[in-house]
């Protein structure tokens, strides 16, 4: 949340050059606030898993938000009961004349295939395209973030000589950006993908922008310059132990896999893992629905994603 201090108070202009959010204290004085309204499009085979995950960034922070879980109703899961489904997932036809202050799109392990191969692309590009006008802020995580930047502006991906697996080192790039305030200078990820988008491709749109990237793992964080489209081409939201479960999944598979990089001490499966992106990984999902849903959306909700009237 802003800190609130006189306008006049010499540490407000050096607090907002260290990138730190300062609210006026007229602007502080004129909110109107009411509970955020967000939908969670769960496009993973292990629902619970990754609903639990995402729910947990979102709990740790001290704005009421009410959540929607939202499933494709072209395509059959497979790995989560039905009962849990019919009990807490709506679909898109019962939400399609709502409106959201923020939509999250999940990633799913479909990437190998082409977009329009994936059963449930068509309804996915319905639910992308009614989000221009129904959604003020997105958020799209891993193969989400490769379908949303592909759907909405046209960017590519391209199949790696081998799966981008493990945790890796980041570096912002865009360090005034409010997506990472607080961000350390090097803070890690974790990734876990077939395929990849380049740099190149996202800086030669001039609706895009680059905000944090890896040597080794490449562009970790995009967004829209209109601030309505996020794209995070990582798992923030993984929890420690996510990693070896999938690792020990394929090797028992009979899958030729590496180990995970970076994330075993001496890169040894036998050893617990090292959790070192927790702290980075709330502070995405805090300042994403702080300063792009919170702070900026329309208190009447019907108008959340109306661009033309903000």
């Amino acid at each position: 949340m802003p800190i609130r201090i006189p306008d006049a108070l010499p540490a407000t202009a050096a607090l907002e050059s260290e990138n730190i959010f300062v609210m006026t204290e007229h602007r502080a004085m004129h909110q109107d606030i009411r509970p955020l309204r967000v939908l969670l499009l769960n496009l993973m085979p292990t629902k619970i898993t990754t609903e639990t995950q995402i729910l947990r960034k979102l709990s740790n922070t001290p704005i009421q938000v009410e959540i929607e879980l939202l499933q494709t109703a072209s395509h059959d899961s497979k790995n989560t009961a039905a009962e849990h489904l019919e009990a807490f997932y709506t679909t898109f036809d019962e939400v399609r004349d709502q409106h959201f202050d923020g939509l999250i799109i999940t990633g799913a392990p479909v990437e190998r295939l082409e977009f329009e191969d994936v059963d449930y692309w068509p309804e996915l590009c319905e639910i992308m395209e009614w989000s221009k006008t129904h959604v003020h802020s997105t958020l799209h995580i891993c193969w989400g973030a490769q379908a949303g930047i592909y759907y909405h502006y046209g960017v590519p991906k391209y199949e790696l000589p081998a799966k981008m697996f493990g945790v890796f080192p980041h570096e912002v790039v865009k360090r005034t950006s409010p997506l990472v305030r607080g961000f350390d200078d090097v803070f890690c990820a974790p990734h876990s993908r077939f395929t990849e988008v380049r740099a190149a491709d996202i800086e030669a749109h001039p609706d895009l922008e680059i905000i944090a990237v890896s040597d080794e793992a490449g562009v970790y964080v995009a967004k829209s310059t209109d601030s309505q489209n996020f794209f995070v081409f990582g798992h923030p939201e993984y929890d420690r132990d996510t990693l070896k479960a999938e690792y020990d999944r394929d090797i028992a598979k009979g899958m030729d896999m590496a180990v995970p990089a970076h994330y075993y001490p001496d890169d040894d499966p036998a050893r617990e893992p090292v959790s070192n992106w927790f702290s980075h990984a709330q502070l995405l999902y805090t300042n994403w629905l702080n300063y792009y849903v919170y702070q900026t959306t329309p208190y009447d909700i019907t108008r959340a994603g109306d661009r033309e009237g903000e």
